[in-house]
């Protein structure tokens, strides 16, 4: 059986898994298992804006989410423009091992040069944004029973009463 998204975060878990086997001896959190006295690079990913889309044809409500990979290397140099175009690679055209009925092909992809502040200290780093949707909830066109029904609002008294729709006629 496919997996069911049902919440935003498992997109986050997915990106992480993925980046995890994609980058290793690269760490991959959020900004809170952010270490200010890093000696590694890490990739951060936070969800920053959940925005209404169009609604999929199953009924599904779309989240169109904005995505940030930030990265964060200890030392400045220019690695991070190769860890950048090889995150870059990776998003684009990327379900994270979900369901493609439930989450669309990343959009808008950019990177950016961005300051990493941690106390104190600076750190060199970069940021790849995008936007990808997912579609949650339940499917409005499954019928538990397996066949197609309608009514007409003016043929029934109540059209919330599943007993007053008729089956569709082949």
């Amino acid at each position: 059986m496919p997996v069911v998204i049902e919440k935003p975060s498992q997109m986050v878990t997915a990106i992480a898994d993925a980046l995890r086997i994609a980058l290793p001896g690269v760490r991959v959190g959020s900004h809170q298992d952010f270490d200010s006295s890093i000696d590694s690079t890490w990739v951060l990913i936070a969800i920053d804006h959940d925005a209404p889309g169009t609604r999929a044809n199953n009924g599904r409500i779309a989240h169109v989410l904005s995505i940030s990979l930030q990265v964060v290397l200890p030392t400045p140099g220019p690695e991070v423009c190769d860890l950048v175009s090889e995150l870059k690679n990776l998003v684009t055209d990327n379900r994270w091992k979900l369901p493609a009925d439930q989450c669309d092909l990343p959009q808008d992809i950019d990177g950016l040069p961005a300051i990493s502040l941690s106390g104190a200290r600076e750190y060199n780093a970069w940021t790849v944004s995008f936007t990808q949707t997912l579609y949650l909830g339940p499917l409005l066109l499954e019928d538990p029973t397996g066949i197609p029904k309608f009514a007409r609002t003016w043929e029934v008294s109540n059209i919330d009463d599943p007993d007053q729709y008729t089956a569709l006629e082949d």
